[in-house]
């Protein structure tokens, strides 16, 4: 019981006490960043001549296929070439909204590093990194948990097929970083600005095994997906191949290596229809008109995610955004942020970001929580003996932060 209640006490205590910190269809499209404006990108020429001799030859071709060539097509593709996020692209996301999501997300892995018994390895690995934003903040509150995390070998490791943003995110995260060939698996290394060394792969399957933390935040929604239309309750059903075998491979590796994957992201518990849709200039766009100039998305199907995942992992959720970071414990960190701001625009800025981020009419019920866990983490304590004589083995398995409110 006082292993429990420690838990509970550094979540909350954690939260608290953190330094403020800097910041089948058939047709004839992830997210990411933008340093130029979204209006200046009329038309892709390439993917849509691309597009046009493609189907021209072959024939039709598969919502899945069309949402692939347009988005990670390695000449022109969407996130290959742009750079997406913030006021002037198409999209923002909730670590560019405030850093106290990002904080948050932090306090997360090292509560479940901590309740996983402290591995000696900590391997944090993030699916599709954006511009680095929730990484950068993660490492910060890494860097002032020092004395919880002391002993253990953590290390970064980015999942990313964009040289575009790659390219940001080395800049944004990597104090020094040098590059490999194209056909090596680990094409960038470096180290963090807070000392850590830090790798990018193309692939998931690349990321070398151990124990790890997986974050993907808006990552599912932008693999490419299968339309179908059924005699069944839901009239469209959108499937992604691709998302259901990277999530096996997640499940398979905290099964035999310990860990958890925390996925955030549009979504619904397998009950919405027809998703698929396109940003651009931050407002819905005609998935088929200039390909190449918007980002293409579709809300995730977490019953979907649960399934391919199986019985060798414990899946969580999904619950709300707002629930997950009510949970976390952010009405406190906004209070100490605000209690150590003096900048009334900056306060305002604060207020409006925790509002953007948890009121169920924005992204508070948007967006939703998910997550995986090896068994081990939750297993009850065995007794043994029998009668006055029974004896437990070990503390009582903690609780999910994020997904259970926290103690007071």
């Amino acid at each position: 019981m006082w292993t429990f209640l420690k838990i509970i006490r550094l979540n909350r205590a954690t939260v608290r006490s953190l330094n403020p910190l800097p910041r089948g269809w058939t047709v004839v499209l992830r997210r990411s960043c933008s340093s130029a404006s979204s209006e200046s990108r009329v038309t892709n020429p390439s993917i849509l001549r691309h597009l046009t001799s493609k189907i021209t030859a072959t024939g039709a071709i598969t919502v899945a296929e069309y949402m692939r060539e347009v988005l990670t097509n390695p000449v022109s593709g969407y996130y290959v070439k742009n750079d997406m996020l913030g006021a002037d692209g198409d999209f923002i996301t909730s670590p560019e909204i405030s850093q106290i999501f990002g904080e948050l997300v932090g306090i997360w892995c090292v509560s479940e590093w901590v309740a996983s018994g402290k591995p000696k390895v900590l391997q944090l690995v993030e699916l599709g990194p954006g511009r680095g934003s929730l990484i950068g903040d993660i490492l910060r509150v890494f860097h002032q948990l020092q004395s919880v995390l002391h002993g253990a070998e953590v290390s970064v490791h980015l999942v990313e097929v964009s040289p575009k943003l790659s390219q940001l995110q080395a800049q944004c995260l990597a104090g020094e970083y040098t590059c490999g060939g194209e056909d090596e698996l680990v094409y960038r290394t470096g180290t963090t600005h807070t000392g850590l060394p830090i790798y990018w792969y193309r692939s998931v399957k690349d990321v070398p095994r151990g124990f790890s933390i997986f974050l993907a935040h808006e990552f599912f929604d932008a693999l490419p997906i299968h339309k179908f239309q059924e005699d069944e309750k839901r009239q469209h059903l959108e499937i992604s191949p691709e998302g259901g075998v990277i999530v096996q491979k997640l499940a398979s590796q905290i099964a035999e290596d310990g860990g958890a994957a925390l996925i955030a992201d549009y979504g619904h518990d397998g009950t919405k229809m027809d998703t698929f849709r396109g940003f651009r200039g931050h407002k819905l766009h005609d998935v088929l008109e200039a390909p190449g100039t918007a980002d293409l998305t579709a809300d995730v199907d977490f019953s979907y995610l649960r399934r391919m995942a199986g019985d060798a992992v414990v899946c969580m959720g999904p619950i709300t955004q707002r629930a997950f970071l009510k949970n976390m414990g952010i009405d406190a960190r906004l209070q100490v942020l605000l209690r150590s701001c003096h900048d009334a625009t900056t306060r305002a800025q604060l207020i409006h970001g925790c509002d953007m981020l948890t009121s169920p009419e924005k992204m508070g019920s948007r967006f939703q929580f998910f997550s995986l866990l090896a068994p081990s983490r939750l297993t009850q304590p065995w007794e043994e003996g029998e009668g006055l004589g029974r004896r437990r083995r070990g503390p009582a398995p903690l609780p999910v932060a994020g997904f259970s409110e926290l103690g007071l």
